[in-house]
């Protein structure tokens, strides 16, 4: 999570959201993904950090299928990230501050833990859940006044 906590400030200090995500091996705790919020930058709506996170570690392991690994996010997934989750097999997903207006692993909806879809995963939540939750109250209070951002 600590490492996810840095790329959250990287993203804060490029005008993004601060949300970092990693996903690493279970076991081992070897990273194979990393990502942070992109979508300012890349004028994508799918540029979440668990998204870049998930299909780097896709990439590095030649396999779409994440189930020995786990994913570190500072906030709780969306219903998007929550679906990608899903369909690469992550085997656990830890989160740091919930997301009362958009997630989808605890406040919103539970969709990780779902016996309706084809897979469930473990789910860690609150870890450093206080450190991610200020640095996104200070970023969102930062750009309150701030002319030409939240359209």
């Amino acid at each position: 999570m600590r490492l996810a906590l840095a790329l959250a400030r990287e993203a804060a200090g490029a005008g993004e959201a601060p949300i970092g995500a990693v996903v690493y091996e279970t076991g081992t705790g070897r990273v194979l993904g990393e990502g942070r919020n992109r979508r300012e930058a890349d004028r994508d709506p799918s540029a979440h950090a668990e998204h870049i996170a998930v299909l780097a570690a896709c990439r590095e392991i030649g396999d779409w299928r994440l189930n020995h690994c786990s994913l570190a996010v500072t906030l709780e997934p969306c219903p998007m990230c929550a679906g990608l989750i899903v369909n690469a097999r992550v085997g656990r997903v830890v989160f740091g501050a919930s997301d009362p207006k958009a997630g989808a692993v605890r406040s919103l909806y539970r969709l990780l833990e779902d016996d309706r879809l084809n897979h469930r995963c473990e789910v860690v939540a609150g870890v450093m859940g206080g450190e991610a939750g200020d640095l996104l109250t200070s970023f969102f209070r930062s750009l309150r006044g701030a002319p030409g951002r939240g359209k």
